[in-house]
């Protein structure tokens, strides 16, 4: 047997070794499960709840997701289109952590000619936008159709907090020399005690009379607590009408402990 295989030989064998040694740390030093931990294990219905946990759980009588508008415009893109949903949870103490959603584009005659399928999410006593951008159809869409498939909801004052971000010093303006038509911009502030990993900003821009124009959004990587910082979209393209007012729209979801930065994440 030469050196060389030998060597390899005697590194798989020190390998295997330091995974067994790994392996018995994470076994000995892994908490037990309980009824006490915050967490969906064992054979628990709920979070420490029913099972082999003698706490019942809470039967939840949620209220419906209300939808109370929706509308297709054009993204700028040949043969794309941007959707949205606003919708609201009437909900003083329930949460809607995980709810799917379909989105259907139809034409004239009410023949589906697109569909779009995907999750999201809506705090206690929230009103959102679900906005869908670049969404593929063949043709401009006559109709459009908005449902609420399923829905996950948790009692959100035992396990979550409302997360405390604000968005201030926000701007619309057009562009008068250089690339693209528009930009929109401002300021998210996180004054949580915690870090994120990701934030959503969307943008609506409307008319006078309440009509929304145009669509956009930026996704914002690892903002740090107490954190301030700026941030910008663009619309390549000219839209129609006068933009009169903004919205910009921060969501994470803290339903997902892929939202928070592993340091400051604790399990529920």
């Amino acid at each position: 047997m030469d050196t060389e295989r030998k060597k390899y030989i005697i590194i798989g064998i020190y390998g295997a070794i330091f995974l067994l040694i790994i392996f018995g740390l994470y076994s000995i030093l892994k908490p037990e499960e309980s009824c006490f931990d915050k967490i969906k294990n064992q054979n628990e219905k709920g979070i420490d709840c029913g099972g082999v946990c003698q706490k019942e759980c809470d039967e939840i009588k949620a209220q419906d997701l209300i939808i109370e508008k929706i509308g297709v415009i054009p993204s700028g893109i040949n043969d794309k289109y941007d959707f949205y949903a606003k919708i609201s949870n009437p909900n003083a103490v329930f949460g809607n952590k995980n709810f799917s959603y379909e989105i259907n584009f139809k034409d004239s005659s009410g023949n589906i000619i697109a569909s779009k399928n995907s999750t999201g999410f809506i705090l206690p006593r929230e009103e959102k936008y679900i906005v869908e951008n670049n969404l593929d159809s063949p043709v401009n869409p006559a109709l459009s159709e908005f449902k609420i498939v399923s829905s996950e909801w948790v009692k959100f004052e035992d396990y979550y907090e409302r997360p405390d971000i604000q968005i201030i010093n926000k701007n619309y303006s057009e562009i008068s020399g250089g690339v693209g038509f528009a930009s929109a911009q401002g300021l998210l502030r996180n004054r949580n005690p915690y870090d994120f990993e990701s934030i959503k900003i969307q943008v609506i821009l409307k008319d006078s009379a309440g009509n929304i124009l145009a669509l956009n959004s930026t996704q914002m990587k690892t903002i740090k607590s107490g954190e301030d910082r700026d941030f910008k979209v663009l619309w390549p393209s000219n839209f129609p009408g006068v933009v009169s007012a903004m919205e910009a729209q921060a969501e994470v979801n803290i339903f997902n402990s892929d939202s928070f930065l592993k340091r400051f994440y604790h399990n529920e």
